[in-house]
């Protein structure tokens, strides 16, 4: 039995890239070495994990809030005891929501449950370098994810100045004693330094451990979310909402957007038009639509989620009704799910 499961955390705000640079990763990981993915979404209906390449990955989804707060922590829990224990790759790379405050994940890691299995190695944070100054003026979670990172890949940088991407550095600069920056469109950087290497003899030990019942796992976790500090939710109060299109045209999709409120953070989802499917990604006011020919979920198809403050909720519940959407249902953390 391997002795140690080296750990990657993928962090970054909404739209960042995050998906892109997990696909960029996958494509460089060693192919005699086992990976396994838990991706965590803030939304009733996950849609990154449809867009991850291979079919034969080890990925766990956890949808419906963040795995740093309590409303999946539950969930989160029993994932990492059946990597440990069951599973057992090489290397787990978590992509955190976009919400999410991170700093809490090195001490989930070291819980007594899991016996050492864990080795937290590094956090990169993705940085949309065209939207990050705004994010960073207005949401908590951007400088929580900066202070609690270690290598930061600025995004996007075909789409900013020279001047800007100089400012998004010495803002991160101020956050952090000593980044280290790639720049890149596309998440495209040679990350081969950080996969694992064969493990010395050193490394492998051969341990018997009494697993824990199903029962016995619900009472670890029972007791351990009991404690008032454990209930940690992201600093930003966000919600998400899943909308069902019914619409025909990829132009009424187009204008629906357009008239979306700037508050609005991210939207994404698989929509149908004219015989085709296609994946629509909003990102405070800027969007494309592609056509995709991927497998798709049944439950995702022609369904939008968004993720807004909840001041909005009305507006935009009326705009996304008078444009060809059906509200489907939504989210706040906290909110039982």
């Amino acid at each position: 039995m391997s002795g140690y499961i080296d750990v990657h955390l993928i962090t970054g705000f909404l739209g960042s890239g995050k998906t892109t640079f997990l696909n960029r990763l996958i494509e460089q990981f060693p192919k005699d070495r086992k990976l396994m993915i838990l991706m965590n979404e803030f939304g009733e209906i996950g849609i990154d994990g449809t867009l991850i390449a291979g079919s034969d990955l080890d990925i766990l989804e956890i949808s419906k809030g963040s795995i740093f707060c309590a409303c999946v922590k539950t969930d989160f829990i029993k994932g990492l005891y059946e990597v440990a224990q069951k599973i057992k790759p090489d290397l787990l790379i978590m992509e955190s929501t976009g919400v999410a405050n991170p700093q809490d994940i090195k001490k989930d890691l070291t819980l007594p449950i899991f016996n050492d299995r864990f080795r937290f190695k590094e956090q990169f944070c993705l940085v949309d370098a065209a939207n990050f100054l705004d994010a960073y003026q207005v949401f908590a979670a951007v400088e929580r994810q900066i202070s609690s990172s270690t290598r930061f890949i600025i995004n996007k940088i075909d789409l900013v100045s020279p001047e800007q991407l100089d400012e998004v550095k010495d803002l991160i600069k101020k956050h952090h004693p000593g980044p280290v920056f790639y720049d890149t469109s596309y998440a495209a950087i040679d990350i081969t330094g950080f996969m694992p290497l064969p493990k010395s003899a050193e490394e492998t030990i051969a341990q018997v451990q009494n697993q824990l019942t199903d029962a016995e796992l619900d009472q670890y976790t029972e007791e351990l979310l009991s404690d008032p500090e454990a209930a940690i939710t992201p600093p930003d109060i966000l919600m998400s909402a899943t909308f069902l299109w019914q619409g025909k045209n990829l132009s009424d999709l187009e204008g629906a957007i357009k008239k979306l409120p700037r508050e609005v953070l991210r939207a994404k989802g698989f929509i149908t038009a004219g015989g085709k499917t296609y994946l629509m990604s909003y990102v405070m006011g800027q969007y494309s639509v592609g056509e995709y020919t991927g497998p798709i979920q049944a439950q995702q198809r022609d369904i939008l989620v968004l993720i807004y403050p909840p001041q909005i909720n009305t507006e935009l519940e009326q705009i996304m009704t008078e444009n060809s959407f059906v509200k489907k249902g939504d989210l706040m953390p906290g909110q039982p799910v």
